[in-house]
């Protein structure tokens, strides 16, 4: 019998949900006690500033371990890695900072002050730690992971601060370990013109290396990852033929701390982020490595779903494996709480004033022609018509590993042709959708030539599908395709505020060269 997914069966795999999954999986294992019991998730105490970790998880898998006797080493051995930052719910005053330790610590900590050399003020922070199994008929080795979380709340606005990362044994302030240093830069406390970067389906590799130095250069406020974000299941399926390696995960967050201590590295659930064996939802493992937001409808059971507002430009993430024809191991998971959230938290944004841009990104593509993945009915059937309702200014997009950016579009047609370099008005044209997903991993290809700037093929039309109710792909002729390009890249967007604000969103490859660009007015 073929046992790929942490023993999983095929004939039963296939016919498993998330949910399902993670029960058989939690009753054969622990059975063959690969597991011991969890404990609770440490509560994270404040000192001199305030803190706040994210909610902690129902389920039992993250345990709290804060005492390195045990392991018979040193605390000054423990280097922290791994570095990334995320916005609070309020990015001019919340900001959650969280690393990893190679074994578990003694009481942990970060340190912050504004400058480098008066980093006073000591912060408690919360150890979450993961134990896989060795999987794969014992292939993949099992795993023992410790991230840690600190939760900065009464930041002041616009302010850039210096902090360090630390445990007994470990301190950031020592003049040794002075070069590990970060900084960051809470969100101004008015609109100031700004850049924010974005891409998703990144995993490790020299490209998504490589398209993580170029984001730098761009000096982003912050990125936007719409979802597979480092491919320790590389099958994606939430069925049988995955084979999960937790370990990816040290890689990726090693990869992406040269951005992501500085840059808040702002993420979603795709597909190849649900894991089953951490809880029902396959999003324990998220729960344990990020501190997003918790400001969506189930911050445990969905923590990609939030939403935040930097400037004049507000965001919102969501989770489309919710919605999802294609790969439907999660489909229907919130009982359409979160389509509810979605309205609302649209109208409320809508009717802010201080709020020029709706941003709206996730994984799942709205539109796409590439032969892979196509476009998603469910997203289409569910939130479109919400995106047009509030009139949402530019929708991101992964799952397919290329560049498309299509025409603006209403009603499913196009609304206005929108040629590189043009101008668009949601309130008048539509929509325009960006599928950004090569930021890393293996490329995929269109069935028609590419077209993209200084490279222009004149084609009107193209012939693709999109998933419907079953699994199914309906095939469709579709004439909004309008920039393609087949090659890693990301988007950049520049924010500009003002009497007549403005973004002014590029494309860029890997090498730094332009591939599109585009302008977004409202009422222009």
């Amino acid at each position: 019998m073929d046992i790929p997914r942490f023993g999983i069966p095929d004939q039963l795999a296939d016919r498993m949900s998330m949910a399902e999954q993670h029960e058989y999986l939690r009753a054969r294992l622990t059975r063959r006690k690969v597991l011991g019991t969890a404990a609770a998730t440490a509560a994270v105490a404040g000192a001199g500033l305030a803190t706040a970790g994210a909610a902690s998880p129902a389920y039992a898998a993250p345990t709290a371990l804060t005492s390195n006797s045990r392991h018979g080493v040193d605390g000054s051995l423990a280097a922290p890695f791994g570095r990334h930052l995320a916005y609070g719910a309020d990015p001019k005053t919340q900001m959650r900072v969280s690393w990893q330790v190679p074994f578990a610590v003694k009481k942990p900590y970060i340190r912050i002050g504004t400058t480098p050399w008066s980093l006073s003020r000591k912060i408690d922070a919360e150890v979450r730690h993961l134990t896989t199994p060795a999987l794969n008929g014992g292939k993949i080795a099992a795993a023992e992971q410790f991230y840690v979380h600190a939760g900065l709340d009464r930041l002041r606005p616009g302010q850039t601060y210096y902090y360090g990362v630390g445990h007994d044994g470990f301190d950031p302030a020592d003049r040794r370990n002075l070069g590990m240093l970060g900084t960051f830069t809470t969100a101004p406390a008015h609109a100031e013109n700004f850049t924010f970067t974005a891409f998703g389906d990144q995993g490790v590799s020299y490209h998504a290396l490589g398209n993580d130095q170029v984001i730098l250069g761009q000096n982003p406020a912050f990125h936007l990852h719409a979802g597979d974000i480092c491919y320790a299941d590389p099958s994606g399926s939430g069925q049988s033929g995955d084979q999960y390696d937790a370990r990816t995960w040290d890689q990726f967050l090693a990869q992406t701390e040269s951005v992501a201590k500085t840059v808040p590295w702002m993420v979603t659930t795709g597909n190849h982020d649900m894991e089953a064996w951490y809880s029902p939802q396959g999003y324990g493992g998220q729960n344990a490595r990020w501190s997003l937001p918790a400001n969506g409808p189930d911050p445990v059971n969905q923590p990609g779903v939030y939403s935040f507002v930097h400037g004049n430009v507000a965001v919102v993430a969501l989770d489309a494996n919710d919605v999802s024809y294609e790969i439907p191991a999660n489909f229907g998971i919130s009982g359409g709480k979160q389509t509810r959230w979605l309205d609302q938290r649209l109208a409320a944004l809508r009717a802010d004033h201080a709020v020029d841009f709706i941003v709206v990104f996730f994984h799942h593509c709205a539109f796409s022609t590439t032969s892979s993945h196509a476009s998603e009915g469910g997203v289409r059937e569910a939130w479109v018509p919400l995106f047009e309702k509030h009139q949402v200014d530019l929708v991101i997009n992964g799952h397919n590993h290329v560049y498309e950016r299509t025409d603006a579009i209403k009603g499913n047609r196009v609304g206005r042709k929108v040629a590189i370099g043009e101008r668009t008005d949601p309130t008048r044209d539509g929509i325009v959708y960006v599928t950004a997903g090569a930021a890393g991993r293996s490329l995929y290809s269109f069935p028609v030539p590419d077209s993209y700037e200084g490279h222009v093929a004149d084609r009107e039309s193209v012939d693709t599908y999109h998933w419907v109710k079953g699994g199914v792909k309906a095939t469709e002729t579709v004439e909004w395709s309008r920039v393609r390009y087949t090659n890693y890249s990301f988007l950049a967007v520049e924010v500009e505020t003002g009497r007549h604000p403005r973004m002014k969103v590029s494309a860029l490859a890997e090498t730094g060269e332009r591939i599109d660009h585009f302008e977004i007015a409202r009422g222009r």
